[in-house]
């Protein structure tokens, strides 16, 4: 115990460059140093561990039996500083280390495709991601269980740091046969004999629906609420109603011609993704890297990606109330 409570680190390196040299001299030219400061560190080191550490065989430094335990140890403990050196200094150069992130269901669409684009350029950084509603990710980000988090919606509630992302458009889809699928710029109120298909509750898409329902004082004759985007949508395509979803979630249908984006008043409405962070939380500068990446590459990426989708009129409702 005494013997590594005296141990320096630089005695150690010291030690270590003695036991690759014929002699003293040669150790001291290695590390810049006088010979007896060499022997000096040499000399502290055996008295600390009360073993002689090097002898003198045919004129050349050779190891103790001491010695060789102790280099075997010195060797692997300074092995131990050197990779912990490289971990810090790659978390400052951003280009290892790991991301958590969490994103609302409906960004699911793109959120994956960026997260391969990061990692073409950042393939030693490690991200996990994870997906739930909106409550899902005000608890992660309450529970300090995640780093960033992408949603619709910043939390008024916690001290959060929200910045946009890109726009987010909101549609109203319908099945192929619907009535007024080729109707143009008519009013909410034309789909009032229509079922309306929402989210569940404690979801961003529900709280737009609401939002929008309420502003123009549209009440449906019938809901139905389902689980799941996808659920929606092939709702939506089987002919069971109308609902009005994020754009993003649409890609895939609107490229093959399967499902109708209504022209209705007041759409698309316009929100805005948002990137999340709790303002207590220390970002690394992987963290940090990451959302400058997210910040210049996605709304670009949304852009080319849906563009040609987008109603040219459009309602922008992004700081009325809920929908932001």
């Amino acid at each position: 115990m005494n013997f590594v409570r005296s141990l320096t680190l630089r005695q150690l390196q010291i030690f270590v460059i003695c036991t690759r040299c014929p002699s003293f001299a040669r150790a001291a030219e290695e590390l810049h140093l006088t010979q007896p400061a060499v022997s000096m560190q040499i000399k502290q080191l055996e008295d600390a561990a009360g073993l002689s550490l090097f002898e003198r065989v045919a004129r050349r430094l050779t190891l103790t039996e001491a010695g060789e335990r102790l280099s075997h140890h010195a060797n692997r403990i300074l092995g131990e500083i050197k990779d912990a050196e490289d971990a810090m200094m790659s978390l400052t150069q951003a280009d290892s280390g790991s991301i958590a992130v969490s994103i609302v269901s409906s960004a699911t669409y793109f959120a994956p495709k960026l997260l391969a684009l990061y990692s073409q350029q950042f393939p030693k950084v490690d991200v996990h991601f994870s997906v739930g509603n909106r409550e899902t990710l005000l608890r992660h980000l309450q529970d300090n269980a995640t780093d960033l988090a992408i949603m619709g919606r910043p939390p008024p509630e916690l001290g959060t740091t929200a910045e946009p992302l890109a726009t987010h458009p909101h549609v109203i889809i319908a099945p192929l046969s619907h009535p007024l699928r080729h109707a143009q710029r008519f009013d909410l109120h034309e789909l009032a004999h229509d079922t309306f298909l929402l989210r569940e509750p404690g979801s961003g898409t529900r709280a737009v629906t609401e939002h929008v329902f309420k502003q123009n004082l549209f009440v449906p004759s019938r809901s139905v609420t389902l689980g799941s985007n996808e659920t929606i949508k092939q709702a939506v395509m089987a002919g069971m109603g109308v609902s009005l979803v994020s754009l993003h979630t649409l890609g895939l249908e609107l490229r093959t011609g399967e499902i109708a984006v209504l022209d209705v008043n007041g759409t698309p409405v316009e929100r805005t993704w948002q990137l999340v962070h709790s303002r207590s939380k220390q970002l690394s500068p992987t963290c940090l890297a990451f959302r400058r990446f997210l910040l210049e590459h996605a709304a670009p990426f949304l852009e080319d990606e849906y563009a040609s989708y987008v109603p040219r009129r459009v309602k922008n409702v992004a700081d009325a109330g809920v929908v932001r």
